[in-house]
């Protein structure tokens, strides 16, 4: 099958994005910034979230600024909270047979928005296929590892916890990716892997020791974590959507991505 573009672009037509948030939307702020440089090809004309905006946290602050970057930047907002949802069909939000009930209204907020790309922004739902089917091969995530590392015929980091289990298998740097969404999680093609951001250690402080330091091992992750976005995340997934925008990433259907028309296993690296 010839590779397919994820967008083709429409003359002088922007792309049209949907940033998909459910907490404090830095990632969407960074996407929103690069859409205002002179030279994008994008722009973000919906911001949907899973979260009423008078949601609190325990500390009185809200849970979801969604609706706060929306109004800054004159951007339409939908919100379909996924507790409601759950709550007036009184079933706990772990029954993942209604996340395809709960998407079909997803798709039919964002239909009248002709949207042409979404990007999972801190979007915190597992997606299903009425949302995937609608949006196939146009839906894109930023994921805090390297998607490219194999283990056997596995990718080796997947999940919510990959920053803490590359520092303990002893990997010397950091990498995020951008990958198209598919139904298996973290499993789509590969688009953008970032720069590396090197691992650094206390001195003296052993891999076998702090696996078994809870609190230090806590403080080490958070401290990479938040390196690995300013310098991982916030850099291509803007730039992944800016790559997609110009029509540089098409897909062959078989899990391979080709960028600029050459086949690129692993993703565009920086």
């Amino acid at each position: 099958m010839r590779p397919q573009p994820i967008y083709t672009p429409k003359g002088d037509a922007q792309m049209r994005v949907a940033c998909f948030v459910s907490g404090s939307g830095t990632n969407a702020r960074r996407i929103i910034e690069r859409s205002l440089e002179e030279d994008s090809r994008y722009e973000v004309s919906l911001i949907f979230t899973d979260v009423r905006d008078d949601v609190l946290r325990k500390s009185g602050e809200k849970r979801c600024r969604a609706k706060d970057i929306a109004d800054e930047y004159g951007i339409s907002y939908v919100c379909e909270d996924i507790r409601d949802f759950y709550r007036e069909r009184g079933v706990k939000r772990t029954d993942l047979s209604l996340r395809p009930e709960f998407d079909r209204l997803v798709v039919e907020k964002l239909a009248p928005h002709g949207v042409d790309l979404v990007a999972l922004a801190g979007y915190m739902s597992i997606t299903t296929r009425p949302l995937l089917d609608a949006y196939q091969g146009k839906m894109v995530n930023v994921h805090p590892a390297d998607l490219s590392i194999m283990e056997g015929n596995e990718r080796k980091y997947v999940g919510i916890h990959v920053v803490r289990d590359a520092i303990l298998a002893g990997e010397r740097a950091l990498r995020a990716s951008t990958h198209v969404v598919r139904e298996k999680v973290d499993h789509g093609e590969v688009l953008v892997v970032s720069e590396p951001v090197p691992v650094s250690l206390p001195e003296g402080v052993v891999l076998d020791e702090l696996a078994q330091d809870k609190k230090l091992l806590g403080a080490i992750v958070d401290e990479h974590q938040e390196r690995l976005k300013k310098r991982g995340d916030w850099v291509i997934f803007p730039l992944t959507i800016q790559m997609i925008a110009e029509g540089r990433f098409a897909l062959d259907g078989a899990g391979g991505v080709c960028v600029d028309g050459a086949p690129a296993p692993g993703g565009y690296r920086l």
